[in-house]
């Protein structure tokens, strides 16, 4: 059914088929020794994996009933108040414990975050809950004390195998020269795996994978960066808006880019070490703002005083 779409026909099923670090992994295994699981947060970049492992346990591992919610869609007082508790103070069919899963419930209201605190405490004997979240710190405290807190970014090399086993599956070899480039995209784009497969299978579409240099982006943010040191920083937003297309219009992407390439370079230790928080403190709003181009090129005008 989805042989066009690498990422789910690939997407794990079983424990054994996900990547995570061994520890993680011992954890997880805990679980299943037990048919038992506390409260859990899985946090991590997108693309780590948290929704598929949350799936994994509901359906391989306990087997049990659950609901699943997209908190990012649903992000109300009103799903907790409705959904959530309506589904927690019923008894599951066989007597077992129920599950419900909020995903990326980094998105939830705060109002609704509180509502959900209660919710989890109220039906704890019957009800486990399952939360995932791309950024941690928009969960409030008193939630994350209420779980087991699971960082599930996976190991780089994990990824790289990962990677190898579609494209032996996909029949598709690659010479050396092209197993570099492999490496060094992989890596530019770690920890997002969802994106390395979409990727990937983009510059395999003729048959043969096809990558280059320019494939991680590394050519517009060296024209990016000597743009905004050379005093040409109004000139910066045209050029990325013209190639947003070479990096998916991914700016969280663009400004993990930057950050390498800025502590590699040979720009003083002053210079460097003000970069880099200027370039930290715009990844961080990424989480918050609307428009993540309008962002991107505010951070460009604080860098440009670097030179000044």
């Amino acid at each position: 059914m989805f042989d066009n779409l690498w990422v789910e026909k690939y997407r794990p099923t079983k424990l054994d088929d996900i990547i995570m670090s061994s520890d993680n992994r011992s954890i997880i295994k805990k679980y299943e020794t037990d048919r038992e699981i506390p409260n859990l947060l899985f946090c991590g970049n997108p693309g780590t994996g948290k929704t598929t492992l949350a799936k994994v346990i509901v359906n391989s591992i306990l087997e049990c009933q659950y609901l699943y919610i997209n908190a990012s869609d649903e992000n109300g007082i009103d799903t907790i108040r409705s959904k959530v508790t309506q589904f927690a103070q019923t008894r599951s069919f066989d007597g077992g414990i129920k599950v419900i899963i909020l995903d990326e419930c980094d998105g939830l209201s705060q109002d609704a975050q509180r509502a959900l605190r209660n919710t989890m405490e109220e039906f704890a004997a019957r009800t486990r809950f399952i939360l995932t979240a791309n950024y941690n710190h928009k969960i409030i405290p008193a939630l994350q004390s209420r779980c087991q807190s699971i960082d599930l970014t996976p190991p780089l090399d994990s990824c790289m195998d990962r990677i190898d086993f579609i494209l032996l599956g996909q029949g598709i070899s690659i010479d050396s020269k092209q197993r570099n480039e492999l490496k060094k995209f992989v890596k530019s784009n770690y920890p997002d795996l969802r994106r390395i497969i979409n990727e990937v299978q983009k510059y395999t579409a003729t048959g043969a994978l096809k990558l280059s240099d320019n494939t991680s982006c590394n050519d517009i943010v060296k024209k990016v960066l000597a743009l905004t040191l050379s005093g040409h920083v109004l000139k910066v937003r045209k050029f990325v808006i013209e190639n947003e297309e070479k990096f998916n219009g991914d700016y969280n992407h663009l400004l993990s880019q930057l950050f390498d390439y800025i502590d590699k370079s040979n720009l003083t230790d002053t210079q460097k070490g003000m970069g880099l928080v200027i370039i930290a403190e715009s990844m961080y709003r990424t989480a918050f703002v609307v428009d993540q181009e309008i962002n991107f090129y505010s951070c460009m005008i604080q860098l440009s005083e670097l030179k000044s």
